[in-house]
C-alpha cells in the first residue's frame, strides 16, 4: 500500500492480444459479472500495444491529455478510457494524482467485432498494474499481478479480463473448472487441454471492418429482458461441459460442433432481441456454407466462430494449414474486403515493452 503519493514520472507500455471465445459471454450482471461463463483463447497477430505516459504528484489532478489510435487522436474512445482509468482510483489510489498520455496502435480493425476492447482494455490494466508495481517496488509479472490486472481489464469490457494467458482461459464460475471465478479469467491446466489443441490457428477472415452499428455494450443490456435469457443460460452451462470434455479428449469434431453451436447462437440471441437486429454480411453467410461444404468434402477439421460482428475466425490444428490457407485463397478470400484475411493463431499472452 502508498503511504503517500510520490512525485514521479515515467512511462509504462504493454502489448496485449484479442482473444477468440470459443463459448460466448453474451449478458452482464452488475458489476461487469457475466450471465454465463466463457472459454477463450487470445491470438498471435491480432494485438494492442498501449505506451501510457504518467505524472503523479500530490498537487496534480487526475487528468487524461490525451489518447491516440494508430497515430490519429480519438476522443470518442477518449472519454471511455479517462472514465474506466477514472473509475479504477478505488483500487489505486495513485490514479487520483495521474497525469497521463496514452498513445494505442493496433494490428486489426476497432469495433468490427474482433475484441479490440479485450486487447485495449487488458493492456490499459497492465500499464496501471506496472505503475503501481514501480511505486511499490513489487514484480511485473507473476500469478497475482496477472490476476489483479484481469480483475481491473474485466471493470472496461468483460471479455478483457481472459487477455492475459496463453493457452485456454476460462472466465465465470462454473462446478466444471475449480478456480473459476466471476471476478477475474482463470487459465486451464495444461493437463486439462489434448495436446491437439495446444496450437490451433485462426485465420480471421474480415468481411466487414466497418464499426458495428450495434455496439456489444448495447447487446450485453438487451439481454436483460430477452425472452431466451434463461434457456441461454442453460445452453451455455451445458456447452461449456460439452467442450471441455472435448479438450481432455482431444475430440476435434464435438469441440467444433460446440464452437459452431455458440456462434450461431450468439447472433440468434441478436436477431432476437427487441429490437432485434442484425451484424452478420450477406458475404458471412456464402463463408458459412463454403467452410462447412470444404469441411464435408475433404473432412479437414476447420470450423468456425464469430464474435459480435460479421467477420468469421476460422479455426484449425495447425497440421492442416497447408490446407486451410489454400481454401481461403481460392474460395474465400473473393468474399474477404478488399481480400483482406489476418493469418493469425494461439498466442502466449500480453508482452511487457517497456
Amino acid at each position: 500500500m502508498l503511504t503517500g503519493i510520490p512525485n514521479t514520472s515515467g512511462s509504462v507500455e504493454w502489448q496485449s492480444p484479442a482473444n477468440i471465445a470459443l463459448v460466448k459471454y453474451w449478458g452482464k450482471r452488475p458489476v461487469q459479472w457475466p450471465m454465463n461463463p466463457s472459454l477463450s483463447f487470445v491470438l498471435k497477430e491480432s494485438v494492442v500495444r498501449i505506451r501510457m505516459d504518467y505524472e503523479i504528484g500530490a498537487d496534480i489532478d487526475f487528468h487524461l491529455r490525451g489518447f491516440s489510435l494508430n497515430g490519429q487522436d480519438n476522443e470518442a474512445f477518449a472519454g471511455r478510457i479517462e472514465r474506466y482509468l477514472s473509475g479504477l482510483s478505488t483500487f489505486f489510489p495513485f490514479l487520483r494524482h495521474a497525469r497521463l498520455s496514452i498513445h494505442s496502435h493496433s494490428s486489426f480493425p476497432h469495433s468490427a467485432g474482433i475484441a479490440s476492447s479485450a486487447a485495449a482494455f487488458s493492456a490499459l490494466a497492465l500499464c496501471v498494474g506496472s505503475i503501481e508495481a514501480r511505486m511499490t517496488g513489487k514484480e511485473e509479472s507473476g500469478s497475482e499481478f496477472l490476476r489483479k490486472a484481469s480483475f481491473m481489464a474485466r471493470l472496461g469490457s468483460g471479455s478483457a479480463c481472459r487477455s492475459l494467458w496463453g493457452g485456454m482461459v476460462i472466465w465465470g464460475h462454473t462446478k466444471w473448472v475449480a478456480g473459476s471465478s466471476d471476478d477475474h479469467g482463470c487459465r486451464l491446466d495444461e493437463g486439462a487441454v489434448h495436446e491437439d489443441f495446444r496450437q490451433l490457428n485462426d485465420a480471421v477472415l474480415i468481411v466487414d471492418s466497418r464499426t458495428k452499428k450495434v455496439s456489444s455494450s448495447e447487446g450485453h443490456a438487451l439481454m436483460h429482458t430477452h425472452p431466451f435469457r434463461k434457456q441461454r443460460v442453460e445452453q451455455a452451462g451445458h456447452n461449456m461441459e460439452r467442450i471441455l470434455g472435448a479438450l481432455r479428449s482431444g475430440h476435434m469434431d464435438l469441440f467444433g460442433e460446440v464452437m459452431e453451436n455458440e456462434a450461431l447462437s450468439l447472433h440468434s440471441l441478436m436477431m432476437s432481441s427487441t429490437p432485434g437486429y442484425i451484424l452478420m454480411h450477406p458475404n458471412t453467410i456464402l463463408m458459412i456454407d463454403r467452410i462447412r461444404s470444404f469441411r464435408q468434402r475433404t473432412h479437414t477439421p476447420a470450423y468456425l466462430t464469430l464474435d459480435a460482428g460479421p467477420n468469421i475466425h476460422l479455426i484449425y490444428p495447425a497440421s492442416h494449414k497447408e490446407a486451410v490457407r489454400g481454401f481461403i485463397v481460392e474460395e474465400l478470400s473473393s468474399l474477404c474486403e478488399d481480400g483482406r484475411w489476418i493469418d493469425d493463431r494461439m498466442g502466449e499472452g500480453p508482452v511487457a515493452l517497456g
